[in-house]
């Protein structure tokens, strides 16, 4: 107990279901949110962080985490460099930035899913899709389908 030393293990935040965090959270190994969070939520890019919101909790604010797992609701960005699961009652309300995603049936997201290549996301994802000639067209047994070309808009955010 007091004293020992510690053996590495993986330190788990909760945010209780009768819990209102307002404010950004940083953390690096799990963060369960059964609760309300006001604010954007950070891991480590790269490492093996994870949150989970259950069915219960809310988040409104972007999630930047490595591994992200929804059953709840969400109202802003998610950006995953690993892995997203958005799981039955998972509600989605801003855009989905991951590397692997997995959505059961039920699932819903009211923004985009991009996957990121390499790391880039956003305008250079769909500029380098856009040069990308090698899905220009399928090969189907008895005929050819042409897929449309994908037009690269480049906007400056000032």
């Amino acid at each position: 107990m007091f004293g020992k030393e510690s053996r590495g293990e993986a330190g788990v935040t909760l945010v209780a279901t009768n819990c209102e965090l307002v404010g950004d959270i940083h953390f690096s190994d799990q963060l369960l949110i059964n609760g309300i969070v006001k604010g954007n939520i950070y891991a480590q890019a790269g490492s093996k962080a994870i949150v989970t919101v259950s069915e219960k909790g809310r988040v409104k604010g972007k999630i930047r985490v490595p591994n992200v797992i929804v059953n709840g609701k969400v109202f802003g960005d998610i950006n995953s460099d690993r892995h997203v699961e958005l799981a039955a009652k998972a509600d989605v309300k801003g855009n989905v930035y991951y590397n692997l995603i997995e959505m059961v049936m039920g699932s819903r997201v009211d923004g985009h899913l991009v996957h990121m290549r390499d790391g880039k996301k956003g305008a250079k994802a769909v500029e380098e899709k856009a040069g990308d000639k090698s899905d220009q067209s399928v090969e189907h047994p008895n005929e050819t389908i042409k897929t449309p070309q994908v037009a690269a808009v480049s906007s400056a955010v000032k």
